[in-house]
């Protein structure tokens, strides 16, 4: 079973990053089950492996970290469900083969994916972007949820962001994963009213359906 855990409360970044440190290594030993770890930040910065130093628009505006992870600048804050998934790569998890890194991130596209659908937004994919992107009636995308993963002798780890209600002013400190001429949304700002219960019971609720069986909660 994929151990299923909710952090409360502003979880600081370094303590994030040191806790899955932790929890992969105990993965890849057998000590520890596979893991999805909801967390919440504060305001933040953090780098991926592929951020440009011009990318950051406003370094003093809140604390910045190198993230280790792949992708490019993204913020995190509170309003914004951030799920860390801890996953043993070497084995198949539903409808991800083993020892399949772009199936995984596929993986994780679908399940936020069918985890907007239960909240009634149509996400969708888009080439050569990462992440997951709604079309407003006037034809515009922007950004509703990002990826970055990292694979560390096949256990993944960091995971995905949903804005659910993020104060969307902070993104403007960035560029949101490299890419300036789309925007990023909310859950809030399409209207939907889903408070992080609801986007928790729907990512809880998807999750099976791409990678199988049933995460204990």
């Amino acid at each position: 079973m994929i151990e299923w855990t909710t952090r409360p409360g502003l979880t600081p970044y370094p303590v994030a990053l040191e806790t899955m440190a932790a929890r992969i290594a105990a993965v890849r030993a057998g000590t520890a089950p596979e893991q999805v770890w909801l967390v919440e930040h504060p305001p933040l910065y953090t780098a991926g492996t592929s951020a440009r130093p011009e990318d950051l628009r406003e370094a003093a505006r809140f604390p910045t970290f190198s993230a280790g992870r792949g992708g490019q600048w993204t913020y995190h804050g509170p309003g914004q469900r951030i799920a860390y998934v801890l996953l043993d790569l070497t084995r198949s998890h539903g409808r991800v083969p083993a020892r399949d890194v772009r199936a995984f991130v596929e993986g994780l596209e679908e399940w936020l994916i069918r985890a907007l659908a239960r909240l009634g937004v149509a996400g969708e994919r888009r080439a050569g972007r990462i992440g997951i992107w709604v079309v407003a009636p006037d034809g515009s995308e922007a950004k509703i949820a990002a990826i970055g993963v990292r694979v560390t002798r096949w256990v993944s780890w960091h995971g995905i962001a949903l804005n659910v209600a993020p104060d969307l002013g902070h993104f403007s400190g960035i560029v949101p994963c490299g890419i300036a001429e789309h925007g990023v949304t909310s859950l809030k700002a399409l209207g939907r009213g889903a408070d992080m219960a609801a986007a928790d019971a729907a990512l809880f609720g998807a999750f099976g359906e791409v990678f199988g069986g049933l995460a204990s909660s």
